[in-house]
Order: C-alpha cells, then sequence, then structure tokens
C-alpha cells in the first residue's frame, strides 16, 4: 500500500486552478477556506487549521488508489497522472467557491485572486495564524449586506451584482449548501444554477470542488480544447458556443467514457494542458 501522504502533492494541487486565495512561503502553504485556514506542508506531510479542526481539504479520505485505477483506464488521463503524482480535487468551503468561481467568469488566475483578496480585505476578518496576518474569506450576511458601490471597489465590475444577488440567496437559507452534498447531481446542479453569475460550468465548478459531487465534469474553453485535441473520435465538439442542452449531451457522454469519477479526469487533463500551453498558474 503506498503511504497515503505521498499522495498528495500539495503544490501540484493548489496550482491547478481549483482554488485561489493561497499564499506560499517555502514548505508551507497557506489556504483560505472560507471561516478558516489550512497550513499544508510538504515535508513532513502535515496539515494544520486555525480552528483547529481536522479537515479533510485535500480529500485525505478518497480512495486515492482506487480512484487512479479507475480514471487511468483511460490512456491520456493515464499519462496526466504520470506527470502529476499526488494531484488531489480539494475540498472547499462551499460559499467561498460559489464566490470564487462567479468572480472568475471571463477572467485570468493573477486576476481572480487579486479581485478575492480584495474582498477579504474589505469583508473579511483579520486574524494571526503561524506569526502570520491574514484576512479570511467574508460571511454570506457580510456580503449579502454590501452595497454595489463596495463590491464594484474590489474591481469585480459586472460580477458585482451576481456576488451580491447569491450571497443574499445563500445567507437567506435559499440555499443549503449541506442539502446540495446529499443530494445528486442533477438536483444539486438545478439548484446552484437558480444563482445569479452562475452557468453550467460554475455550478460543475462548485459541485466537484465542494459538494462532494466527482461526477461533475467542468466544461470551460481548456477542456473543450482538450476534448477536440484527444478525443474528437469520442466526443463531437464544434468550436459553436455550448448551449445548456449541448452540456448536457456532452457531460452524459463524458460519464459514459470517464466513468464517476470524471471529475479527477478532469483535474489531470486541465492541469496537463495548461502546462504543456505555458500557461501561469499565479
Amino acid at each position: 500500500m503506498p503511504d497515503l501522504h505521498t499522495d498528495i502533492n500539495i503544490r501540484e494541487t493548489i496550482n491547478s486552478g481549483q482554488v485561489f486565495l493561497w499564499e506560499n512561503y517555502g514548505n508551507e502553504w497557506f489556504v483560505i477556506d472560507g471561516h478558516d485556514i489550512i497550513m499544508a506542508r510538504q515535508t513532513p506531510f502535515e496539515v494544520l487549521t486555525f480552528s483547529k479542526k481536522a479537515k479533510k481539504f485535500f480529500r485525505e479520505d478518497d480512495n486515492y488508489e482506487k480512484i487512479l485505477k479507475n480514471i487511468t483506464k483511460d490512456k491520456i488521463v493515464k499519462k496526466a497522472t504520470k506527470h502529476y503524482p499526488g494531484l488531489r480535487v480539494t475540498r472547499q468551503d462551499p460559499f467561498q467557491c460559489c464566490i470564487s468561481f462567479i468572480v472568475s467568469s471571463n477572467s485570468n488566475i493573477p486576476n481572480i485572486r487579486m479581485r478575492l483578496q480584495k474582498l477579504c480585505r474589505k469583508f473579511g476578518t483579520k486574524v494571526r495564524f503561524e506569526k502570520r496576518e491574514f484576512f479570511l474569506f467574508p460571511r454570506p450576511k457580510r456580503l449579502a449586506k454590501a452595497t454595489l458601490q463596495d463590491l464594484q471597489e474590489c474591481k469585480l465590475g459586472y460580477r458585482s451584482k451576481y456576488v451580491l444577488d447569491a450571497s443574499r440567496a445563500i445567507a437567506s437559507g435559499e440555499i443549503d449548501f449541506d442539502e446540495l452534498k446529499k443530494a445528486d447531481y442533477r438536483e444539486g446542479k438545478e439548484s446552484l444554477l437558480k444563482l445569479p453569475g452562475i452557468g453550467d460550468k460554475v455550478a460543475d465548478c462548485v459541485m466537484l470542488f465542494s459538494l462532494e459531487k466527482l461526477e461533475a465534469f467542468p466544461l470551460d474553453t481548456w477542456i473543450v480544447k482538450i476534448l477536440q485535441k484527444y478525443y474528437s473520435d469520442n466526443f463531437c465538439m464544434d468550436k459553436k458556443t455550448i448551449s445548456k442542452k449541448r452540456y448536457e449531451n456532452i457531460h452524459r457522454d463524458v460519464l459514459d467514457h470517464f466513468g464517476k469519477y470524471a471529475g479527477y479526469s478532469q483535474q489531470f487533463l486541465y492541469k496537463m494542458e495548461r502546462d504543456l500551453n505555458e500557461k501561469k498558474w499565479l
């Protein structure tokens, strides 16, 4: 049996477009996770939290060996897993994940990070952890009371209204993340799609990275390119915009091909292709 902790590569996991609010100091990685902070060290492997609560942010409880065995039936995914041993799907705070991916629309990683950092500085609580200063992610009720101007000052642009309306829906209990974790994929997705600023791709990101839906397979421009490049015989991927119905059909075909851990396959493929194109993660 492999050692569980050598199965988690902190650097590759954090640098794979799943999570944006993090800082790295040598062997230590700090990730803002809602109203908590995760501190992870690679060697020796250790995870501490500001809240002192045990958290499986790197999905340490997944049967990683079984997942790898399942997804490496696909030869392209197998190649990606060899490039990035220990790449994991994360288990994030759902509210932060939701707002992060609303903010991510039509943007790049440096700008997403900058906007979310501004949001934390303006609305989050300042704390000290491991001799460093951090701003926690704002709670839903705090953002729900923000003004549009406040949010625009965080450089959110047109996304400000989406962030405000989504925060209000979540603060009011209209969206209950604990319930969505228990719901099946379709039910969870339909609930998320009711939120302003959330389309199919963002809903899939939120479900994969924070709501326990490992079959979610976010179709962004990178993944569409990957399916066109490596899987043109398996999927009919034209260049046109993907309609809701088309997205559903592609997801069904993706699940048939990649299986119930399709989200893990997606993450390996996404990481490999962005690195091949020398796209920066910072």
